[in-house]
């Protein structure tokens, strides 16, 4: 198997199992995944936050870690990675109003690059006009975001358990997804695991 080179945005309060997981799974299997957060540089964190489902009409927050920014995110270039992981949490809601935000998501959807976004992740996806025509799931709070911005909802959400995918991108409802998503996004980017 092929390396692939993979960008994943964070920010402060990004969900921490939706950055951490994914960032060992991808390495894990031999990826090199850079994470970047604007305003922040390489060796830097961010703070992250922990979403449970308890019971109540919405997940709880606690706080999470600190998580290591890899790459400086002013002196990437989005052609030079395969694929975009986009985690949910908070960040999401701030970081698709920084406009390079939406310019290099712009990017792997126009160069048809393996994206895999989870929970309110797909936030930045509805800002970067990028759902329009395409199927995905994400965090139920934000279906009206999709639906609006002309995107198809997949009802994936019964267990939260399940990914979508459509084209390039697969779309999951948050982190007890975990194993289907980034399963799917390993098929996307052409990784074997073998049993």
């Amino acid at each position: 198997m092929a390396a692939k080179k993979i960008l994943m945005f964070v920010g402060d309060f990004v969900e921490d199992y939706e950055a951490m997981v994914p960032y060992q799974i991808l390495t894990m299997v031999g990826h090199q995944v850079d994470t970047v957060c604007p305003g922040k540089k390489a060796g830097e964190t961010v703070k992250t936050a922990v979403h449970d489902f308890e019971g109540d009409q919405t997940y709880s927050e606690k706080r999470g870690h600190n998580f290591a920014i890899t790459a400086t995110f002013e002196e990437i270039n989005p052609e030079e990675y395969d694929g975009l992981v986009i985690p949910g949490g908070r960040a999401p809601e701030y970081l698709r109003l920084n406009e390079r935000v939406l310019e290099i998501t712009r990017h792997f959807v126009t160069a048809n690059k393996p994206i895999a976004s989870i929970c309110h992740g797909q936030q930045i996806l509805v800002a970067a006009d990028a759902v329009q025509g395409k199927t995905c799931t994400a965090y139920p709070a934000v279906k009206p975001d999709i639906e609006r911005a002309g995107g198809q909802w997949a009802d994936v959400n019964e267990t939260f358990s399940n990914a979508y995918v459509d084209g390039n991108l697969v779309s999951a409802p948050a982190w007890p997804a975990h194993p289907e998503w980034m399963r799917k996004f390993l098929e996307l980017l052409g990784s074997k695991i073998e049993p």
